[in-house]
């Protein structure tokens, strides 16, 4: 086989990898389930699906299609090839805008699509809560629906036609037909003209369709992904000669790439919806009560109905990200029932408001129901959509666990239905998760397991046969719109009945008679508790690592903490840092996702001593640019800037340390003995044959420019000049972190910074403090940063309150008091007392503007336009508005942000030249044009000194530290007098 695999790789024009690091990370999806396969496709054209499906029909060997890779029930994984579509089927090809059609690729993201679609007034309505990284294959794949469907319907629903490749390679184009043309098809001889000849023979006799009404689920469920769609077939004009037209791709979607591979979809779409909207939010102290508030609250005309329990509520409290959304909740809600309307006029929102809440105060079910509006409704739609996510965020090996998460029942069959299921629970002990999409019928239901435990597997069956039973008492779906996968699909012929399960494996073996497609999925599945990404009963690792991760139960828990949800695969349109290396190559590899599977998966079998010394590690984090944005907006936390550190450090102990690493970590040094003689310093690192020697011999970049050192240091120019800048009688007393930065190359902004607040009435002491580490950290020089965390603590611990705050100018460098200095510290009482008093200095500033302490008239009236790009280490600990309200103060400073994630200079990684073309390319996407396209009377600010010069080298232009922003705004007359 290794030797077919070789010449399948020479024969497609696609990457081809047959390697341990890529087949680990495609092993697992958004599921409980890993598979390893034996190779993984990136294919580029059709021509190279032909030549796959044509090996895999020779040797009998599975097609796995992918897209994003988030199916919660492991339709993504398989023991074949992995066919990935993402990087180059992602074409919108056309757009229609009176016919409202969209001809799409399957790798076409769904909130990219309706951003080029809102130009038109139009969008693709279904909604998923992966909406802004799922793609339309995988939404067809699925029959996705998400939280609008009880308005604009499922994914089956909008399919208008589907490009596809069949079993045999040929090309066929599945789409509404008369009667009388599929009649015509029959009569082909060839598989296409096969396969409905087939479908009518089959579904023909009344017997086969009376048995298909009496067992498929009820009808009135619109969200029912059992088996292949064959009820939908026979309510057809084929059929019934009063029935809707026949149309295929009722069946291919929800067969979950089964049937044919799919390379096209022509989608019908919708108008934007209505302008003006508002949001119930209605607060109750029981599950029962909320779902008893469904059916009246659907009485009104809802563009969602979505539920969240207590479970999840309680998630987004620790989220960083999140926890701001959680402005309207009161009290401690057992759940909360979403209720939005819509209108094109104010005056009839609000007549369809005051009804909804008339209506919910008659039942009396609710104890509380705020109204948001605009901003505010998305910001709870956020904090719902993050649910998926959230849930993996549990500390430990407990999860709620995918199962019996998707099932659906008619309307008025929930809350009963509720009822039952609470009480099945119950006599497991368990406290089920409750949320999604309460309006149509359909809870997404988890309990919380241990599946590494055997007695835990046992539950998960256990658990999803009752519930399985229940769902067919009340003619409901055990998959409303994740579909079956290997997690369902052996409870179909249970659901459905043997004739009818028989009949969905003639559909398959018809339209695929090699088994090639998605093999395992639908029909002739395993067992749903076999292949599980744990091996129940294992004996966990041990794992010694240098770095704290208590938080997480341990360092491989932390990276355990992913659940494949590949919010790290969001585009850059999508707003957000996550993950700059993903979006410049479009990699999964390159995800913090597969970050974190590869260091699951070496970390919990390999058999080395040293469990971190593997070259595919090496390789899956050399593109890691540790920004930080996974600490904050992946929804599990999973800190990857933390976990790299630690490998590197571990893996440096089995492999050495090497001069160019050792030169970085050594900056400072090295700065600090420049800082003696600047002007023989900068013209060695500005003279194009000494600086081109040092970067050849460094493995730097040629096309950079190395930095410069100051002509002092900040803590020279702050012992020369301490006197002229103490204050008398100060409004506070604050202690300056002097960062190795600003001390040694930045000591203009640190200056400015001293002269700023020292004006403004501050007393600023500098001691004697020892450099961040900063660089240590980035390059897993553990040991040595954790001597110097642990004497920067040791030097504030007696002198950091809340009276006395401890600020810092460069994020990178401050912000690790709050992040790694917890990790680091041997005092970690102390380091904690030290993080909850420690700002960067805009956070500092902001708050005593707020108290009045900074008043306007100390900075100039003159109008200035002001662009801000920031850092990536406080966007994930901070946020970005502290910068943009402090220099918002002065009174006609008008200010606007960048929306720009990473710079991707991050530290060093942009000066190493085998890391230069991806950082460029990070810069490229947003803020290298957002820059560029600034007017030159425009001051463009920043406050990280990588993204300084970042900005510099990318642009041209030279961007300045808010600080000096606003020490160049002071208005000194009125700032001494205010002294």
């Amino acid at each position: 086989m290794k030797n077919s695999l070789k010449k399948l790789a020479e024969a497609v024009d696609g990457e081809f990898h047959v390697d341990d690091l890529y087949k680990s990370i495609y092993a697992t999806d958004a599921s409980v389930y890993r598979e390893k396969p034996i190779a993984v496709c990136f294919p580029k054209h059709v021509q190279d699906l032909k030549t796959l499906i044509e090996f895999a029909a020779q040797h009998q060997i599975g097609l796995i299609p992918r897209t994003a890779g988030t199916s919660l029930a492991g339709q993504c994984v398989g023991s074949g090839i992995v066919v990935d579509v993402s990087r180059y089927f992602n074409r919108v090809l056309h757009i229609d805008p009176v016919q409202r059609i969209a001809v799409v690729q399957p790798g076409v993201i769904r909130d990219d699509l309706n951003r080029q679609l809102a130009h038109h007034g139009l969008f693709f309505g279904p909604n998923t809560s992966t909406s802004n990284r799922c793609m339309i294959g995988g939404m067809a794949g699925n029959n996705s629906s998400g939280t609008t469907s009880i308005r604009y319907g499922t994914t089956r629903d909008k399919l208008i036609s589907m490009k596809t490749l069949l079993s045999d390679g040929s090309e066929v184009n599945f789409g509404e037909m008369t009667a009388e043309e599929f009649m015509l098809k029959r009569e082909q001889q060839d598989l296409e003209g096969n396969i409905y000849r087939q479908l009518f023979e089959i579904l023909s006799p009344a017997e086969v369709q009376l048995e298909i009404l009496d067992k498929f689920p009820d009808p009135a469920i619109h969200r029912r992904n059992t088996g292949y769609a064959v009820d939908e077939i026979i309510t057809t004009n084929i059929f019934n000669p009063s029935g809707p037209a026949v149309n295929m791709c009722r069946l291919l979607s929800g067969s979950e790439g089964t049937l044919a591979f799919t390379t096209e979809l022509t989608l019908q779409l919708d108008k934007l919806p209505p302008k003006y909207t508002a949001m119930v939010a209605a607060h109750f102290t029981t599950i029962e009560s909320c779902m008893l508030a469904v059916a009246p609250s659907m009485e009104s005309p809802l563009y969602t109905c979505e539920m969240m329990d207590k479970v999840i509520l309680d998630c987004t409290k620790q989220n960083l990200m999140y926890r701001e959304n959680r402005f309207f909740i009161e009290g401690d809600p057992k759940a909360i029932l979403m209720l939005e309307l819509r209108s094109a006029s104010q005056e009839d929102l609000q007549e369809q408001l005051q009804v909804l809440l008339k209506r919910l105060e008659g039942t009396g079910l609710a104890y509380a129901c705020p109204v948001l509006m605009d901003e505010q409704i998305d910001l709870a739609l956020e904090l719902r959509k993050a649910g998926l996510g959230l849930l993996g965020n549990m500390v430990g090996d407990r999860k709620a666990v995918a199962c019996i998460e998707d099932t659906a029942v008619a309307l008025p069959n929930l809350a009963n239905y509720i009822l039952e299921f609470t009480k099945i629970m119950a006599g497991y002990g368990q406290d089920a998760v409750y949320y999604a999409h309460a309006g149509a019928g359909e809870l997404h239901l988890r309990p919380i397991l241990d599946l590494k435990k055997k007695e835990d597997v046992l539950l998960f069956r256990k658990i999803t046969e009752d519930v399985a039973q229940l769902v067919k008492k009340y003619r409901g779906s055990l998959s409303g719109e994740h579909g079956d996968g290997r997690l369902r699909a052996e409870f179909i012929e249970f659901m459905i009945g043997p004739k009818n399960y028989r009949l969905l494996k003639e559909v398959k073996k018809t339209f695929d008679p090699h088994n090639i497609f998605n093999p395992g999925k639908i029909v002739d599945a395993a067992p749903m508790d076999t292949s599980l990404r744990y091996a129940p009963g294992r004996i966990e690792p041990a794992i010694t690592t240098l770095m704290n991760f208590d938080d997480s139960e341990g360092i491989l828990r932390l990276a355990e903490k992913c659940n494949g949800s590949g919010d790290c695969r969001k585009s850059v349109e999508a707003g957000g840092t996550m993950c700059p290396s993903y979006r410049a190559t479009k990699d999964e590899k390159d995800t913090t996702r597969a970050r974190a599977n590869a260091l699951r998966e070496f970390l919990t079998n390999s058999e080395k001593p040293n469990k971190f010394d593997h070259e595919e590690l090496k390789e899956v984090l050399d593109l890691c640019i540790s920004c930080k944005g996974c600490k904050s907006e992946c929804p599990s936390n999973v800190d990857m800037a933390a976990l790299k550190a630690e490998f590197q450090y571990q893996y440096q102990k089995a492999n050495g340390k090497s001069l160019r690493s050792r030169a970085f970590v050594g900056n400072a040094g090295i700065n600090s003995l420049a800082s003696n003689a600047p002007e023989v310093a900068n013209f060695f690192f500005s003279n194009i044959l000494t600086s081109t020697l040092a970067k050849k011999a460094m493995g730097i970049a040629r096309e950079r420019s190395l930095p410069l050192v100051s002509k002092q240091s900040l803590s020279k120019y702050h012992k020369k000049h301490r006197q002229r800048l103490a204050v008398k009688e100060p409004v506070k007393t604050v202690y300056l972190f002097n960062d190795e930065f600003t001390n040694y190359q930045d000591t203009a902004i640190g200056i400015d910074a001293l002269e700023l607040l020292s004006t403004l009435g501050y007393q600023v002491n500098i001691l004697q403090n020892k450099e961040s580490g900063r660089s240590h950290i980035s390059k897993g020089f553990l040991e040595e940063a954790k001597e110097l965390a642990n004497r920067n603590i040791e030097l504030f611990k007696d002198k950091i309150t809340a009276e006395t705050p401890l600020i810092g100018i460069e994020p990178s460098a401050i912000l690790g008091f709050r992040d790694e200095y917890l990790r680091l510290a041997n005092d970690l009482t102390a380091a904690e007392d030290i993080s909850r008093n420690t700002f960067l200095i805009e956070e500092f500033l902001k708050k005593e503007m707020a108290l009045g302490n900074i008043i306007q008239d100390s900075f100039t009236s003159e109008e200035r336009e002001v662009k801000i790009h920031v850092h990536c280490h406080q966007k994930a600990m901070s946020n970005s508005a502290v910068t943009f309200d402090v220099l918002n103060f002065p009174k006609n400073y008008k200010v606007r942000l960048i929306s720009s994630g990473c710079c991707g200079m991050a530290g060093s990684f942009g000066y190493e030249a085998e890391h230069y073309e991806v950082s460029m390319k990070i810069g490229e996407q947003s803020l290298f044009p957002a820059v560029r396209n600034t007017p030159q009377n425009t001051i463009v600010a920043a406050n990280g000194t990588s993204c300084r010069h970042q900005i510099l080298d990318g642009t041209g232009r030279t961007a300045k530290h808010p600080v000096t922003v606003l020490r160049e705004a002071l208005h000194f007359e009125n700032a001494k007098e205010d002294q």
